[in-house]
Parts: structure tokens; C-alpha cells; sequence
């Protein structure tokens, strides 16, 4: 039996990709980070599979690099220094896009994601995954820029066609300080 008091939006994501996620598949880290999930992701995969990371911080790449290297799995993995936007320019499909909104943990607040670009990489990882495919997303919006990209995003979701994409939400109303949010996106089957 599931309980949530001890959960979080992270754990709840990588619950959903345990579940979801198998040998040889190509998945896209649309925001690398310092690599903890690009390494989850290429174990997942496995030798066959395939992990594309994109992060603008060239300090997120090379974390990321060196994580991959260290744990033997640098092979399994592609990283691009630009724009999560650009996705679709550089591969043809997905299995499945993960997103974690927000600032470079430990990194410069100053920068983080944006609606501005958010919203355009949530559009692009959706023209990527197939039928069988799905987008998750951990929204950490605290902050004035995190706010306006909570509240872009949020209505973003309500307009997707919902004879097309199945869009869940799950948050943590009673929890101080905005809890991260989880999301996932799947196309009707």
C-alpha cells in the first residue's frame, strides 16, 4: 500500500518511470541538472537504450559528464549545451521527456527555466513521443520567476485537447514553502 506523507514530487516521478520506462528505449532529460537523473535514466534504459540530455548551463553538462563517466555510463548518453526548445531539431522521436523546472541545484539562481522557454520544450517533447509515450515534469516554482512560470504552465496544460492528451497534476496542498509539483502527459491511446 502507497502513502504519501513520505513523498515527494521526485520520488513520485521516479515511481511513474520505474513503471513506465524499459530496456532500449530513447528518453530525453530535457533539463540535465548536475546528472542524477540523466544516470537513473541511462540504468533504466539500459545498454540498448538511449538518454539525450539538454541543459543551457554549460556547468550542468559538464556535471553531468562527469557523473555519467564515473558510473560507467557515458556511452548510453547524448548531451547538448542549448535550449531543452531545441529537442526536436536533434532527434525524431521519444519514447518518453522528462522535465525538472526550476533552478540548477546549488547552482546560479539567476538563471532558471521560464515559460517562455518551457512551454515551447513541452510543445516540442509532445510532437516527439508516440502513442505509447509520456512527458513528466517536476515543477519547482518557488520564487517570483518560478511563480509566472507555474501559473504559464498550469494553464498551458488546461488547454491541451483532452480528446488527445490525459494531463495529471499532483500536489501537495498542505506542505509550506511550494512543494514541487508532479505532472505527467499522455496521449490517449
Amino acid at each position: 500500500m502507497m502513502s504519501y506523507w513520505d513523498m515527494n514530487a521526485l520520488k513520485l516521478c521516479h515511481r511513474y518511470w520505474e513503471e513506465h520506462l524499459k530496456e532500449g528505449m530513447t528518453v530525453v532529460d530535457a533539463t540535465a541538472g548536475r546528472g542524477r537523473d540523466t544516470e537513473l535514466l541511462a540504468r533504466m534504459v539500459g545498454e540498448s537504450g538511449r538518454v539525450h540530455a539538454f541543459d543551457i548551463q554549460k556547468e550542468a553538462i559538464e556535471s553531468t559528464r562527469e557523473r555519467l563517466e564515473a558510473a560507467g555510463l557515458i556511452s548510453r548518453a547524448a548531451l547538448y549545451h542549448e535550449s531543452h526548445r531545441r529537442m526536436a531539431e536533434r532527434l525524431p522521436r521519444a519514447d518518453a521527456v522528462v522535465f525538472n523546472l526550476g533552478y540548477l541545484p546549488g547552482g546560479d539562481h539567476s538563471v532558471g527555466t521560464c515559460a517562455g522557454e518551457s512551454i515551447p520544450a513541452l510543445e516540442a517533447a509532445l510532437s516527439l513521443i508516440g502513442t505509447e509515450g509520456f512527458v513528466t515534469v517536476c515543477l519547482y516554482y518557488g520564487g517570483a520567476s518560478g511563480m509566472e512560470e507555474y501559473h504559464a504552465l498550469l494553464a498551458f496544460l488546461r488547454s491541451l485537447d483532452a480528446r488527445r492528451y490525459t494531463v495529471m497534476v499532483q500536489e501537495f496542498y498542505n506542505r509550506p514553502n511550494c512543494p514541487p509539483i508532479f505532472i505527467v502527459i499522455e496521449p490517449n491511446r
